[in-house]
């Protein structure tokens, strides 16, 4: 095993998804994973805390992101505007090269009642950070709540769709499109 080599956070990332789909989440060992991705469980614990978050990886790059987009959108945008400024942004963070790996990553969480449990809390803070964002830019407590978990579930809707590779769309289209059926949802309810 090489003392360093490049990508090790996206190496165990990637040997944790195959060996979570292979034999199961609670089968797969922190050792097996590093093992997967030829380096040590030290090297793992440099990068994770533990098997759980390795699927979360980036999840405070995420929140910043949106919290950030929110606070760059003009201060024209209403509220629902500027959420959707954050999901073009956070949607150009995701290359077409990890959709094959979202397909993958769903299942997994899918399957596992940890994994969903940890999956939840994930879209809590991401909804947390666009509401912060946007009470910053005046936009009232409900308001916001309301604004921000519309948009992480549109976010979670395209998510789902964009890892079908067989929808030839971008993220950020279908995060749009998610958003904006959501917004007629609301509206539908009087």
């Amino acid at each position: 095993m090489a003392r360093w080599e490049p990508n090790a956070r996206e190496r165990l990332v990637r040997a944790a998804i195959d060996l979570f789909a292979e034999q199961g989440y609670d089968a797969t060992t922190v050792t097996g994973i590093a093992e997967r991705a030829g380096l040590t469980k030290t090297t793992f614990f440099r990068h994770f805390p533990d098997k759980r978050e390795v699927l979360f990886a980036g999840q405070e790059l995420h929140s910043r992101t949106l919290g950030e987009a929110v606070a760059a959108a003009p201060a024209s945008a209403t509220p629902l505007q500027a959420v959707a400024a954050a999901l073009d942004a956070l949607a150009a963070t995701f290359t077409d090269d990890r959709r094959d790996f979202a397909a993958r990553l769903l299942t997994v969480i899918a399957a596992n009642d940890e994994l969903r449990e940890r999956a939840a809390f994930k879209h809590d803070q991401l909804a947390a950070a666009i509401a912060g964002a946007l009470r910053e830019r005046g936009t009232p407590g409900p308001a916001a709540g309301i604004a921000a978990e519309l948009g992480v579930r549109a976010f979670d809707a395209a998510y789902a769709r964009w890892s079908d590779t067989s929808v030839a769309r971008t993220l950020a289209d279908l995060a749009r499109e998610a958003l904006d059926e959501l917004r007629s949802a609301l509206a539908a309810l009087g």
